[in-house]
C-alpha cells in the first residue's frame, strides 16, 4: 500500500511543476485524498461491503469534491489535477500514468447493467470539463482537449476535440479533415429548398387531378 502511495506522489510531482515537495503533496493535494479515501472504499467494494465502500466515497466527495465510484478500477500513478467536479462511474476503468483534470466525466449513457462506462488506457491525458461517456476505449498516450464529448472510441496516440469529439491527429500526423468553418452549407436554406420541391410536386399533382376530374 506504501509503495503505491509513494508511486502516486512521485506521479504528480513529476506532472505538477507546482509541485514543490512530497510532504506538500500528500498534505494538500485533493486529487491523492480522492485516491486514497477510493483504495479503501474500493477493498471494502470488492468485498461486497458496499454500504461502506458507498459512505467513504460520498464522504470522500464532501471533502474533496471528486466523486469516484468505488467499483471502478484506477490503477497506481494516475494523477487527477485540481480535481473539482471530477466524477468517475461504477464500471469505469483507468490506466496507469493517466492524467485527468478538473469536471471530467467517465460517465455512462442509459440504464443498462455491466459495462457501462469507459476504459482509459495507459497515459491518457483528458483535458478540463471533457466528457467521456460510454462503454467504449480510449486508446494509450491518447489526448482529449478540454471540454470535448467523447462517445466512441479513441485510437492509442491520438488527439481528439469538438462536440463530439473527432480526432484531429494520430500520432504526430494530422488526421485528414474538411474543417472549412466558413463555405459551409445552410441548413435553413437546404431544408427550405426540400420543401418547395415537395410542394411543387403537389401542386403539379393537384392540377393533374383537376384536369382529369374536368
Amino acid at each position: 500500500m506504501f509503495k503505491g502511495l509513494r508511486k502516486d506522489v512521485r506521479a504528480i510531482r513529476e506532472r505538477d511543476p507546482a509541485a514543490r515537495s512530497s510532504v506538500e503533496v500528500f498534505l494538500l493535494y485533493s486529487g491523492l485524498h480522492a485516491l486514497i479515501f477510493y483504495r479503501f472504499s474500493h477493498w471494502f467494494y470488492t468485498h461486497r461491503l458496499f454500504f461502506i465502500a458507498r459512505l467513504i466515497s460520498q464522504f470522500a466527495r464532501f471533502c474533496t469534491g471528486i466523486e469516484i465510484h468505488p467499483g471502478a478500477k484506477i490503477a497506481r500513478g494516475v494523477f487527477i489535477d485540481h480535481g473539482a467536479g471530477v466524477v468517475i462511474g461504477e464500471t469505469a476503468e483507468i490506466g496507469e500514468g493517466c492524467t485527468i483534470y478538473q469536471g471530467v466525466t467517465l460517465g455512462g449513457t442509459g440504464k443498462d447493467r455491466g459495462k457501462r462506462h469507459p476504459t482509459l488506457g495507459k497515459n491518457v491525458m483528458v483535458g478540463s470539463g471533457a466528457k467521456i461517456l460510454g462503454p467504449f476505449t480510449v486508446g494509450d498516450n491518447a489526448k482529449i482537449a478540454a471540454g470535448a464529448v467523447v462517445l466512441e472510441p479513441i485510437p492509442a496516440d491520438a488527439t481528439a476535440v469538438g462536440v463530439p469529439a473527432r480526432v484531429v491527429r494520430q500520432g504526430n500526423k494530422k488526421v485528414a479533415q474538411d474543417l472549412d468553418q466558413v463555405h459551409i452549407p445552410d441548413p435553413v436554406s437546404q431544408e427550405l429548398c426540400k420543401l418547395m420541391i415537395k410542394i411543387a410536386a403537389l401542386e403539379k399533382r393537384v392540377k393533374e387531378l383537376e384536369d382529369g376530374a374536368e
